[in-house]
């Protein structure tokens, strides 16, 4: 049977655009895999409306989450695996956010994607931010908390009610810039994620851009389930790269005080690793079906496994790590920036509640269709 330390590995296979070394903002992470064509190698046919190519983001998410800064590759996941996809989709028939989604793709352009609102947290029909139409056009009344790139973004692309009630037509996206002077933009007073540029977000009266919306008027929760689909895809890739990563390294430390060879350690260890492999074998397995088809049952099984499984094992590597985990940036603060999976894209609680309102259809025997 293979040592940890052989499935720990690190040499993996390297990307065909590999994400650039070195700390920095999301910003700066961004307009450096635009600029060197690395956010063009994440899609298939260099199209972000074809979708992604699983295989290459991951290997973007696994080089960037032991390079770079955890909140520069939570602003770029983001960008990448939701808000560019559902603009550029929208801009096949809408030229103007068209030539954003362009300049996107090239680094030239930062895009929050401002969807949860003060109260309502992952229900977002219950959100307040509303579009009031005016003799002047269309503004923007609310306020967005937690809202990743707010800080640095040029853009802010707002999921807002058109209408009162919770049914899903409801709802659209627009874009405001980000400098508009009756938006208030807060930096979130938070020690985790800093690289992310997140804040809260104050519109009072704000014009849309272009004085249209953004994918079609009432078609705001569609397009962020179809897209929302692949931004947990790209969490679950992360979670596993973040797990493996975390492991290695806690291995190593153990080895360095003399403690790999203690049975107890080792099986909190290799119980980890299975459960970081269960995770990595399932993300594999859904992933063509999520990228191509937004496989809404394939991407809740990830996103529920990832929260889980990041939350299990960076808790046994903190344990592990001992009094040196409390270090700055140490395990401890890791395992803390790990609840970021089970908590946003929604939280583990809300996909749980999906997957089991797709029990039957998951159980169901082969060849045998659920009623």
């Amino acid at each position: 049977m293979p040592e940890a330390a052989h499935l720990l590995e690190r040499d993996s296979p390297q990307p065909a655009d590999p994400a650039p070394a070195g700390p920095g903002c999301g910003r700066e992470l961004w307009a450096r895999l635009g600029a060197t064509g690395a956010l063009r190698g994440i899609y298939e046919e260099a199209l972000p409306e074809r979708g992604v190519i699983p295989d290459r983001l991951g290997d973007l998410i696994v080089r960037a989450e032991a390079q770079e800064d955890t909140g520069a590759l939570l602003s770029v996941c983001v960008q990448a695996a939701t808000v560019l996809p559902l603009l550029a989709e929208a801009g096949r028939r809408e030229p103007a956010t068209a030539d954003i989604a362009r300049r996107m793709l090239d680094g030239r352009c930062v895009v929050a994607l401002a969807a949860t609102d003060s109260g309502p947290g992952s229900d977002l029909t219950a959100l307040t931010t509303h579009v009031e139409e005016t003799d002047a056009g269309p503004v923007l009344h609310g306020s967005k908390r937690w809202i990743t790139n707010a800080v640095h973004a040029d853009l802010l692309l707002v999921l807002a009610r058109r209408r009162p009630g919770p049914h899903f037509t409801h709802f659209t996206w627009y874009l405001v810039p980000a400098d508009d002077p009756r938006i208030r933009i807060e930096a979130a007073q938070s020690p985790y994620f800093t690289g992310s540029g997140t804040g809260h977000i104050h519109l009072d009266g704000v014009p849309v851009l272009a004085g249209e919306p953004v994918g079609g008027a009432g078609r705001g929760l569609a397009l962020f389930a179809r897209h929302i689909a692949v931004e947990r895809l790209a969490g679950g890739l992360w979670a596993a790269a973040a797990c493996h990563r975390a492991l290695a390294d806690t291995r190593d430390r153990l080895a360095e005080r003399g403690l790999w060879e203690q049975p107890a350690i080792r099986q909190r260890l290799a119980a980890a690793l299975v459960r970081t492999r269960q995770l990595k074998t399932l993300v594999e397995a859904v992933g063509p079906a999520v990228a191509a088809e937004h496989d809404h049952t394939g991407a809740a099984l990830v996103k529920a496994a990832a929260g889980e499984t990041a939350d299990h094992v960076l808790d046994i590597c903190a344990h592990l790590c001992g009094a040196d985990g409390f270090a700055a940036a140490g395990m401890q603060h890791r395992r803390a920036q790990a609840a970021l999976f089970g908590i946003a894209g929604g939280s583990t609680e809300t996909v749980l509640a999906f997957v089991a309102d797709q029990a039957q259809a998951l159980l169901a025997r082969p060849g045998e269709a659920a009623s």
